[in-house]
C-alpha cells in the first residue's frame, strides 16, 4: 500500500522483505515514524508512531482527526498552481506559521509532493528550505489519506525522541527501527532532519538502547545501510543483508540501488522483562524534555 507522503528512504518498495523480519505482536512501536510504511502495510492490533518532526506528527493527527475536512482544505493548495512562484510562497507561509495545526499540515502535504524528491529538510533555524521540484502533475493522494486515516484510528501518534519512545515499550511490544541512515560517504550524507543531525553517536546510543530491550526479551529489528559501521554496530544482532531500491543520491546513469542491512534479536518466547534499576535507567539519563504540546 502507498503512502500519503512522498519519503526518502521509505520503505514501500521493501516491504515484503521486511515483513518476513517482523514477528507477532499486540503493538509496532516506531520510533522513526517516516511515511508509516510500515504502519500501512502491517497488522497489529496498535501502533505507536513517534517522530521528532512536528510537522510529520501534525500532519498525521490532522488526517486522523478529520480526513474529509484535510481533504478538502489540501486539495484546494494542489489547485493553485504547479509552479516554482505557488510553491516559494506556500513555503515562506509555512515557515512563518507558528502553530501546529490543520492549515500548516496541509501546507506540508504541498510541499512535500511538490518539492525536489519528497525531501524534508530545515535550515539551522528551523525554516523548511527543499527547492520546488518542477514535476509535471503532482499526485494528491486523497486515497492514500482516507486508508490513513482508517488504519490511524489503531494508532497512536507522539512528537517525542527515540529515547522518549524506547521508554514507553510495553508488554506485547515489537520494536522496528529506520533511522537516518549513517551515509556510506560524505556527499551521499541526506540525515539533516528538521534543524537536527542523527550522526554516529546517536547511532550507537540508539544500537545500546535496543540491545537493552532485546536483553529484556522484546523483539527489535532496526533497517540501515550496510557499512563497516553498522556491521559493528549490530553485530550482535542477526544481521540479513538485502539490496533496496534508491531514489535519491544515485549519479545519473548509475544503477538506482544500495545494500541495506536488516538487524534483529528476537527472542522465541519473549518475556517483556521489566527495567533493571541502575542499568536501564542509566540509558535514559540526559533524554530531552517533553514538548507537552506534542501529547495532547
Amino acid at each position: 500500500m502507498k503512502t500519503v507522503l512522498k519519503w526518502a528512504g521509505s520503505k514501500v518498495r521493501i516491504i515484503e522483505k521486511l515483513k518476513r523480519h517482523l514477528p507477532a505482536g499486540q503493538r509496532l512501536v516506531e520510533p522513526f515514524a517516516g511515511s508509516c510504511a510500515v504502519m500501512m502495510n502491517t497488522d497489529y492490533d496498535e501502533y505507536l508512531i513517534a517522530d521528532i518532526n512536528p510537522d510529520l506528527i501534525n500532519l498525521y493527527r490532522a488526517i486522523k482527526s478529520n480526513p474529509e475536512q484535510f481533504i478538502t482544505v489540501a486539495s484546494d493548495l494542489f489547485g493553485c498552481g504547479n509552479n516554482s512562484e505557488a510553491y516559494y510562497e506556500f513555503r515562506a507561509l509555512f515557515n512563518d506559521l507558528a502553530e501546529a495545526r490543520l492549515n500548516r499540515a496541509a501546507i506540508f502535504l504541498y510541499l512535500n509532493r511538490h518539492c525536489f524528491n519528497g525531501l524534508c529538510r530545515y535550515n539551522q533555524s528551523g525554516g523548511f528550505n527543499v527547492p520546488f521540484g518542477k514535476y509535471k502533475a503532482p499526485y494528491f493522494p486523497e486515497a492514500e489519506i482516507r486508508a490513513f486515516a482508517e488504519k490511524a484510528e489503531r494508532a497512536t501518534f507522539v512528537c517525542c525522541s527515540y529515547t522518549e519512545t524506547l521508554a514507553m515499550v510495553r508488554a506485547g511490544d515489537v520494536v522496528y527501527c529506520d533511522p537516518p541512515y549513517l551515509p556510506a560517504s560524505h556527499s551521499a550524507d541526506f540525515s539533516s532532519y528538521h534543524s537536527g543531525s542523527f550522526g554516529m553517536a546517536e547511532h550507537s546510543d540508539l544500537a545500546a538502547r535496543l540491545k537493552r530491550l532485546a536483553a529484556r526479551s522484546f523483539p527489535v529489528i532496526v533497517s540501515n545501510c550496510e557499512t563497516p559501521d553498522t556491521l559493528s554496530l549490530y553485530r550482535d544482532f542477526n544481521i540479513t543483508k538485502i539490496t533496496a531500491p534508491r531514489s535519491i543520491g544515485a549519479a545519473a546513469g548509475s544503477i538506482k540501488s544500495a545494500p541495506e542491512i536488516i538487524a534483529k534479536l528476537v527472542p522465541a518466547n519473549p518475556q517483556y522483562l521489566p527495567p533493571v534499576p541502575g542499568v536501564d535507567s542509566s540509558l535514559i539519563e540526559g533524554m530531552p524534555a517533553r514538548d507537552e504540546e506534542c501529547y495532547q
